[in-house]
C-alpha cells in the first residue's frame, strides 16, 4: 500500500494540474477532473472492500478451501476417482506436484528468456556503444521535434474521418489556403456613419483587409451619384429609399438594423465581413490578427466584436503549446517533492526524473515529427505519459539502487530479472489494448492512438535499452557494498585468541 499510495498520490496530483487554471482547454480540464475522482475512489475501493477480499481468499486458500464454490477441496484420492471435468474443477493445482515451489515464477518464459538471453546481451561491452548511439539520434530527433511545436488550431482534427466537411477543409487549404476565413465585424451601437471622422474610423480599422461592407458600397454610390448626405436624416434616407431598394445592393437589407423612434430611423447596428490575405501558415497570422483587433474593440471609440466559427477553436488552442511543458515541468518537480519524503537514495531520485524528463520531451518531439498537433487529445496524453513513465522506470531504478552485488552489471541484470517480466507484460498489454483504436472513424482517436503508442514505446526504449546501459556507466557507485562484504568475510576469518590458564575451582578459564 505504501507504493500504491506513492503512485495513487502521483495520479491525483498530475492530474489535478490538468484540472488547474494552467490548462486553458475545458475539455482537459473535465477530463482531469473525472480521473481525480476515479483515482480517489479507485483508491478507497482496494484499501477497503478489495483488501478484505485478499484476506478472505487467503484464509480460503490456507484452509484448503475453493476459492469460488467455498466448500472443501476433496483429497486426491477422491479426485482421482472422479471423471476429468471434476478434477479440473475442483482442484487447486497441487496434487499433481510432489512438493510446492517457492517460487513458480521463475520458469516463466519470459523470465528465462531475461535471465539467460538478454540481461547478457544489453550488458555486453560490444552492444553499448550502439546503445549510446541509439540515444543519441533519439535526443536528436526529440530536440529537433520540440522546436517545431506547433498548435492544435486546425480544425480537421475533430471532425470524423469520413465527414464531408473533411474533404471542404482539404480543398479549402489547397487551394485558398492564402486567405484567412471570412471575419465578421459587428458593430454594436449607434454611429454617426455621415460623419468624416467616424469614416476614418472605420476605414482604419479595415485598412488590410479586403471588406465586403455596405458602408464602403455606400459610400460610392454616394460618391457616384454626387449625391449629398451629411446629417442623419438624408443619410438615412438615401440609404432605405434608393441605395437598399437596388437589385445589386438588396443583400445588404440583412447587415443593418434600423430602429423607429417616432417618425425618426436609427441604424442601432450593422456588420460588415472582413478578409486577411496571409501566408501559408494562415493559423497563427490569424490568431495574432485576433489579437490586434480585439483590444482595439476595447480602447477605439467604436465599439465592436469580431467573430467567426473557427476563432473558437482558435481561442482554445491558441495557448495550448505552453500548457504541456508547464504541466511537464511542474510533474517533474512534483516527483522530486514526493520522493523527498520516502528517500530510498538520492541519486535514485535524481535518476527517476531524468528518465521521465528524457521519456516526456521524447514522446513531445517525436509527436511533433509526427504530425501531431497540440490538440486537448496530445495533452492529455502528455499528461498520461508523465504517470506512465514514473510506473514503470521507479521500480527498475530503485531496485539497481538497493542492488548489493558487487558490479553495477551485475545490480542491473538483479533489477531486469525481477522487474523485466512484469514491465514488458504491462507495456505489451497496453499497445495491443491500443489496435482496436485503429479501426474508429475519427482523427482525434487516431491522434489519440498515436500519442499512446508513442508513450508506451518511447517507456519501453527506456526500461529495456537506455536505463540497463546508462546505469552501468554512471554512479551510483557498487564499490561501498563490495568493501562491506569483504570486511564481514574477514572478521569470519579471523582467528579468536584463547587463553587457557589452570584453576584449582575450574577446569579452564577463558
Amino acid at each position: 500500500m505504501v507504493t500504491y499510495t506513492m503512485t495513487s498520490s502521483l495520479y491525483f496530483i498530475t492530474f489535478g494540474m490538468g484540472a488547474s487554471p494552467f490548462t486553458n482547454i475545458e475539455a482537459v480540464k473535465v477530463f482531469c477532473q473525472n480521473m481525480c475522482v476515479s483515482i480517489l475512489l479507485n483508491y478507497f475501493y482496494i484499501f477497503s472492500f478489495f483488501g478484505s477480499c485478499l484476506v478472505f481468499a487467503g484464509q480460503l486458500e490456507q484452509n484448503r478451501y475453493h476459492s469460488i464454490f467455498c466448500c472443501k477441496i476433496p483429497s486426491a484420492e477422491y479426485l482421482d476417482r472422479k471423471p476429468v471435468w471434476f478434477q479440473t474443477v475442483m482442484s487447486d493445482g497441487h496434487q499433481q506436484t510432489s512438493h510446492h515451489e517457492t517460487n513458480p515464477y521463475q520458469h516463466h518464459f519470459i523470465q528465462h528468456f531475461l535471465r539467460e538471453h538478454y540481461n547478457e546481451w544489453i550488458t555486453n561491452i560490444y552492444v553499448k556503444p550502439f546503445v549510446v548511439i541509439l540515444y543519441l539520434i533519439y535526443a536528436s530527433f526529440s530536440f529537433m521535434g520540440c522546436l517545431q511545436i506547433s498548435d492544435g488550431a486546425n480544425i480537421i482534427n475533430l471532425l470524423a474521418s469520413d465527414s464531408p466537411s473533411v474533404s471542404y477543409a482539404m480543398v479549402q487549404r489547397k487551394y485558398f489556403s492564402n486567405y484567412s476565413p471570412v471575419i465578421g465585424f459587428y458593430v454594436y451601437e449607434p454611429l454617426e456613419y455621415w460623419n468624416s471622422s467616424v469614416q476614418q474610423d472605420l476605414r482604419r480599422l479595415c485598412s488590410g483587409f479586403t471588406a465586403v461592407s455596405w458602408v464602403e458600397q455606400y459610400y460610392q454610390f454616394l460618391k457616384v451619384g454626387n449625391i449629398s448626405a451629411n446629417n442623419k436624416s438624408d443619410f438615412i434616407s438615401v440609404l432605405q429609399s434608393s441605395f437598399l431598394k437596388k437589385p445589386e445592393f438588396q443583400h445588404f437589407r440583412n447587415d443593418i438594423i434600423f430602429s423607429k423612434a417616432g417618425d425618426e430611423n436609427s441604424i442601432i447596428a450593422s456588420r460588415l465581413y472582413l478578409v486577411a490575405r496571409t501566408s501559408r501558415d494562415k493559423q497563427k497570422e490569424v490568431i495574432e490578427v485576433l489579437e490586434k483587433l480585439r483590444p482595439l474593440s476595447l480602447s477605439k471609440s467604436i465599439r465592436f466584436i469580431v467573430f467567426n466559427p473557427s476563432f473558437v477553436f482558435m481561442d482554445h488552442y491558441s495557448l495550448s503549446v505552453t500548457v504541456p511543458v508547464l504541466i511537464a515541468g511542474f510533474g517533474v518537480l512534483l516527483v522530486l517533492i514526493l520522493t523527498f519524503f520516502l528517500v530510498i537514495h538520492p541519486l535514485g531520485n535524481f535518476w527517476l526524473i531524468l528518465s521521465v524528463t528524457s521519456i516526456e520531451l521524447g514522446v513531445l518531439g517525436l509527436m511533433t515529427l509526427w504530425n501531431i498537433d497540440m490538440d486537448c487529445i496530445a495533452i492529455l496524453c502528455l499528461i498520461y505519459t508523465l504517470n506512465f513513465a514514473i510506473d514503470h522506470c521507479a521500480p527498475l531504478l530503485y531496485t539497481f539502487v538497493l542492488a548489493t552485488e558487487h558490479t553495477r552489471t551485475q545490480c542491473i541484470k538483479s533489477s531486469l530479472q525481477e522487474h523485466g517480466t512484469a514491465t514488458l507484460q504491462n507495456v505489451t498489454s497496453f499497445l495491443i489494448g491500443l489496435v482496436p483504436l485503429l479501426f474508429v472513424p475519427s482523427n482525434l482517436t487516431f491522434t489519440l492512438f498515436k500519442c499512446l503508442l508513442l508513450t508506451g514505446g518511447c517507456t519501453l526504449l527506456h526500461c529495456f535499452v537506455i536505463l540497463p546501459v546508462f546505469l552501468t556507466f554512471f554512479p551510483p557507485s557498487k564499490k561501498h557494498h563490495k568493501k562491506k562484504k569483504r570486511a564481514k568475510r574477514k572478521e569470519r576469518e579471523e582467528i579468536e585468541c584463547i587463553e587457557i590458564q589452570e584453576n584449582p575451582d575450574h577446569v579452564t578459564t577463558v
